[in-house]
């Protein structure tokens, strides 16, 4: 299915998330670039100053270390074929400085690039070189702007006798910072043009991803898939690669008995922290596998299906099968009940010929006695349950399993001991649990050489006992916690549905009431279930 996107572009931006996300990437790439280059440009014009100002600096120093310039400036005057002049113009060329100026004490030139300017005045204060200190600066001088360095000039005795500034033209200085942009506006479009091609094939990478839709698209995906997820009453639980939660919808949350308003809450967290370990946890991270795979949770009965996804995570689904489980064994019950109403039904025919032929026979004390017999045995058997298990539901059940495990060729008797007063919290529960203890004692029975099962259900305190044994096979020691898994069974499954779920079932309801069923040998060889419900009775 294509999701059709919906609504107007907005300011002239493209619509598609993959375009919007490649516009935001490129001006992201354009503005770095930008600001490195003006980053690297700001102290790039400040380090070039300082180079040839220290140049200047180096240069004068150089020159005045010449003690014949000293000594020079001392016995001659100033003129443009001075010793002075000709030594300043000579380092002037060979060191490409713009000026070599040689000033004495009272701030006069003594040499210059323009020979009509010696013997004149410095257009610049001298004075801390004259101190004995050395300078470095930008100034502006009658040449113009440049950077320059001035020392001292000491004579041979030590004395300051002048000083020597170097000029180096500033114009110079701004030409290779010029210079120096092209070079760096070329490695900044190169880092600009890497950041393109890097942003169009993330950005394509995405468009696969998000399949060309634009983000309000996207936002109204997620929003509908959130009420379609909490609407639906099928559970649905979300796991990632490390079986953490991803999410977890409403009804998964009551499917698996997890706390209210917990579905936000859960992300994050590992399912066996959430379930605790149990078959639940195998089936939902897949270390069990298969189709319409059965497990018990709580009270319930459920079908789970794992489906894994693209990224090594799961999305798995939850069916409530509590109620199909039950009408399957209301069916079961029905059946077999059937079945023994139409033996009856036959049975009936064979006694009412009977009779018949004892009245033509005028044989009348007989049929007396038969018909007493007959009528006793099933008076017998109800009046032998209500005497001894008051609650009514109960004592229906049994009834009724008496009937059928007749029909079966199976003996279903109550313990001496069996006494149950009708003071039952939950009837309900016990039904289900001495239904399914006494069907699979049935099954266990039927195929041994005097089929028995007995049931042994009393009070002690508030707490109610049942025990139900059986003439069957029994159960080995090794394989008496294995009948209480679900899925694990002995027999073929029915056609309507799944084996291996009744003794779970049990054990579950058993332990919701704060109680325990565990699996035995009775005193006869057979197999015998007990099952301990504390606080069972009002």
């Amino acid at each position: 299915m294509r999701f059709l996107p919906t609504g107007s572009r907005r300011l002239g931006l493209p619509r598609r998330a993959v375009s919007q996300i490649l516009l935001t990437q490129l001006a992201i790439a354009a503005g770095v670039a930008v600001l490195a280059t003006g980053l690297f440009l700001a102290p790039l014009s400040g380090q070039l100053d300082d180079q040839a100002m220290r140049r200047a600096l180096a240069i004068a120093q150089s020159a005045a270390a010449d003690p014949s310039l000293a000594a020079d400036l001392l016995r001659s005057r100033p003129s443009a074929d001075s010793p002075v002049q000709s030594a300043a113009e000579r380092i002037r060329r060979a060191t490409g400085a713009e000026y070599v100026v040689v000033i004495d004490l009272d701030g006069i030139r003594r040499s210059h690039p323009s020979p009509d300017r010696i013997g004149r005045p410095v257009s610049t204060d001298p004075g801390d070189a004259l101190a004995g200190h050395d300078v470095m600066e930008i100034d502006e001088g009658t040449l113009g702007r440049s950077a320059r360095g001035k020392v001292p000039l000491v004579a041979a005795d030590g004395e300051v006798v002048g000083a020597v500034s170097v000029g180096i033209a500033y114009d110079s200085v701004r030409d290779r910072l010029l210079g120096a942009i092209p070079g760096l506006l070329a490695h900044a479009g190169g880092a600009l043009a890497a950041g393109a091609l890097a942003a169009y094939l993330l950005s394509r990478r995405i468009q696969r991803q998000t399949r060309d839709l634009a983000f309000s698209d996207i936002a109204g995906l997620l929003a509908e898939r959130e009420a379609m997820l909490h609407s639906i009453r099928e559970g649905v639980i979300a796991l990632d690669p490390d079986d953490r939660v991803r999410l977890v919808n409403d009804e998964a949350v009551r499917l698996l008995g997890l706390p209210e308003d917990s579905a936000d809450t859960l992300a994050g967290r590992p399912l066996d922290e959430v379930l605790g370990s149990g078959r639940t946890s195998d089936v939902l991270t897949g270390r069990v596998t298969g189709r319409d795979l059965l497990t018990v949770q709580g009270p319930r009965v459920l079908v789970a299906n794992r489906m894994p996804t693209a990224d090594g995570g799961a999305v798995a689904t939850l069916r409530d099968r509590t109620e199909v489980e039950r009408l399957g064994r209301e069916l079961d019950s029905t059946k077999g009940l059937i079945d023994a109403l139409r033996a009856q039904d036959h049975e009936h025919a064979n006694r009412l010929h009977t009779l018949l032929g004892l009245l033509e026979l005028e044989l009348h004390e007989e049929a007396v006695a038969f018909v007493t017999e007959v009528v006793g045995v099933h008076r017998t058997t109800a009046e032998q349950v209500t005497e001894k298990v008051h609650d009514p539901l109960l004592a229906a059940l049994l009834v009724g399993k008496a009937t059928v495990a007749a029909e079966r060729g199976v003996t279903l008797r109550l313990s001496p001991s069996a006494l149950l007063p009708d003071r039952l919290v939950d009837p309900g529960g016990l039904v289900t649990i001495l239904g399914n203890l006494v069907d699979n004692a049935m099954d266990a029975a039927a195929g041994s050489a005097s089929p028995l099962v007995e049931v042994d259900i009393r009070a002690e305190g508030r707490t109610a006992v049942l025990r139900v044994r059986d003439s069957g096979p029994g159960i080995p020691a090794g394989r008496r916690e294995d009948v209480f898994t679900e899925g694990w069974s002995t027999k073929q499954p029915k056609a309507h549905r799944e084996r291996g779920l009744g003794l779970a079932l049990v054990r579950r309801l058993a332990e919701r009431q704060g109680g325990s069923a565990r699996a035995g040998e009775a005193a006869d060889g057979g197999a015998e279930f007990s099952v301990v419900l504390p606080e069972a009775l009002r």
